[in-house]
């Protein structure tokens, strides 16, 4: 489903991202654990477009997609859950999510993809005349996963999507990410809660500086006396 190849990205001089490789198949959920600085948001940011690679090549179901824009990489069946959530505050529920399907020309299917979300998130249809500013942060973290599940996508990214959140929020939150990949898309997790995210992880990839350092069954490295040690506070 995605493939990243050797990609090298630099912020002025300094080199952020060092050579990195790594792949996501078709219905896994693979989770890119690191501490803060090590580059994962950076990754994400490039592999949709938002960063040029200085050097390396990026593949969407072998499509070559290194340099074509964000807006067209997401009509391709990628859609990424930004940190930070980045609703449009002042616009209610309702009108972020359409704005999620702002590709789609099939008014059926964007139907459809509402009575998903809305399946997946009651709460947002509860709200949905709502102003999406004056949610609460786990409503909020609910719906910039909706409107990014309104493109129906392939591929979803995901930055930090358990940030600020109480711990049962973050349950809630992690269990809707199984039932998303459940349905069939494929999910790429970067989170700072490593033990939550390698929980659900089919495989994941650590990254320390810019470099993928170790990866593996998640599962495996959930119990790994380094990862634990690193990134699990054990």
């Amino acid at each position: 489903m995605l493939r990243v190849e050797n990609v090298e990205v630099y912020y002025g001089v300094i080199k952020a991202i060092k050579g990195v490789s790594f792949e996501v198949n078709q219905g896994e959920i693979i989770a890119l654990i690191g501490s803060n600085g090590a580059g994962k948001t950076t990754i994400l940011h490039t592999i949709t477009g938002l960063i040029s690679p200085k050097s390396g090549s990026i593949y969407l179901e072998d499509t070559d997609i290194t340099k074509i824009p964000a807006h067209k990489i997401v009509s391709m069946g990628m859609a990424h859950v930004p940190e930070g959530r980045r609703i449009f505050q002042e616009l209610t529920v309702y009108e972020n999510l359409q704005l999620g399907a702002f590709i789609m020309k099939d008014k059926k299917q964007i139907e459809k993809n509402l009575e998903y979300v809305y399946k997946h998130f009651p709460r947002l249809k509860e709200r949905k005349n709502q102003i999406a500013g004056t949610l609460s942060g786990g409503e909020q973290q609910m719906l910039a996963m909706g409107r990014a599940l309104m493109s129906n996508p392939k591929i979803l990214l995901m930055d930090e999507p358990s940030m600020g959140l109480s711990p049962i929020l973050v349950s809630e939150i992690f269990q809707i990410i199984k039932e998303v990949s459940a349905d069939g898309t494929t999910v790429l997790l970067v989170d700072h809660n490593a033990k939550k995210a390698l929980s659900i992880a089919d495989r994941a990839y650590v990254l320390e500086t810019g470099k993928i350092v170790l990866s593996g069954d998640a599962k495996e490295l959930l119990n790994d006396e380094s990862v634990k040690k690193a990134y699990l506070g054990e």
